[in-house]
């Protein structure tokens, strides 16, 4: 790797005040060596983590087997050994990550996990969970992650109250992500009343990307399929792959506007942290699209990017950093205007409320995979 491939990605972090993390994380890139590696020379400053990549990780891997021999003869159950295997993953990549936390003074160098996602719809559960999470991986480095869900806000809430750090997910819509901020406002402000200290509570709202553009492109391409007139179809086409960035971009106007109101310096005031936007699901799915889209034009101060690896690698090869974040303002609300036109007439509320429900789904599934093959890994190795 050249000097300028390995600066790439640290020119994103030092001169646009975004930081990189990683969406991937296992055993063996912890162990071998990578995970701290990758923090060294590509300059990934955190770790994002789900159940989808976790079944990737523990499903017919064996690194994990002498783990779970161990937790048989303590008697524990199927959900018990999950929990064991990635609370012990999530602790050792917070370990890796630590002196990363340290040197930006508690703005990096997290390792997120998320909450089983069967209970994104459970206000408690989820509450009283997260609260489980973050006491028993007992590392200051550690997100727990909470489902922007309407039920899941409520908890976000409260686990700020708590002094828990939380990385809300699932968020599609601007209106969703504004009433994260919102909510994790609401949290700051009842631990102050509570005589509590908010100077140690980070927070990043994960924003989805590519899942927009994949559905709305989907969309389109049946529309433009029954469409005879020349001109809709060019209208049509106009659209394809620009949904997600536009919505991005709104998004963060939104975040200024939250994090530069009275209310907020109020908070500020007594050490409060922003909460930073995060663009997640940042591998373009399209090989038509530039595999970095997602990156580059996103760049922007107070913010993060989760990359799985393939991105990364991608990025440090042909990146092209530059504040565009505020670019193109006016085109993005347009865009979403157009959507509204009667020759497109695309619900936004709508692709987005299936979004945030197709993406519960995408995480229970693999969760419950993972559980169900864990379950057989169990009954082999019991019965050696």
């Amino acid at each position: 790797m050249t000097a300028a491939e390995q600066n790439l990605i640290l020119q994103i972090e030092k001169e646009y005040g975004q930081s990189v993390w990683m969406d991937n994380l296992s055993r063996d890139i912890i162990r071998s060596g990578e995970l701290k590696k990758l923090t060294e020379e590509r300059g990934i400053h955190g770790i994002t983590s789900n159940p989808t990549i976790f079944e990737k990780a523990i499903a017919g891997n064996h690194i994990y087997d002498a783990d779970i021999e161990a937790r048989i003869k303590e008697g524990k159950s199927v959900q018990g050994i999950y929990e064991s295997l990635v609370f012990e993953d999530i602790r050792e990549a917070c370990d890796t990550l630590r002196p990363i936390y340290d040197e930006t003074n508690g703005l990096d160098g997290y390792v997120s996990i998320e909450v089983p996602p069967t209970i994104a719809q459970d206000t408690e559960t989820t509450l009283s969970e997260a609260r489980r999470y973050f006491k028993e991986i007992d590392r200051e480095n550690v997100m727990i992650k909470i489902p922007g869900t309407p039920e899941g806000l409520p908890a976000v809430e409260a686990a700020i109250r708590d002094g828990i750090n939380v990385n809300v997910t699932l968020l599609f819509s601007v209106q969703s992500y504004v009433d994260t901020a919102w909510a994790y406002i609401r949290g700051l402000e009842k631990r102050v009343e509570d005589g509590n200290d908010i100077s140690q509570i980070a927070s990043v709202a994960s924003f989805f990307l590519s899942r927009i553009d994949v559905k709305i492109d989907k969309m389109i391409d049946e529309k433009v399929k029954g469409e005879d007139e020349e001109a809709t179809k060019a209208k049509l086409e106009a659209i394809k792959g620009k949904v997600a960035i536009a919505n991005a971009k709104i998004a963060y106007q939104e975040f200024k506007k939250i994090f530069g109101s009275d209310r907020w310096k109020a908070l500020e005031a007594k050490g409060a942290h922003v909460q930073r936007l995060l663009w997640a699901s940042t591998g373009t799915k399209n090989p038509d699209y530039s595999d970095v889209m997602y990156v580059d034009e996103l760049i922007g101060n107070n913010t993060v990017n989760t990359m799985p690896p393939d991105t990364i690698e991608a990025c440090t090869d042909h990146c092209h950093p530059g504040d565009r974040i505020e670019t193109e303002i006016d085109e993005a609300y347009q865009l979403m205007e157009t959507l509204k036109d009667p020759e497109v007439n695309i619900d936004l509320d709508q692709v987005m409320a299936e979004l945030l429900e197709e993406g519960i789904d995408k995480f229970v599934k693999p969760y419950e995979s993972l559980l169900s093959s864990l379950e057989n890994k169990v009954k082999q190795l019991a019965a050696v």
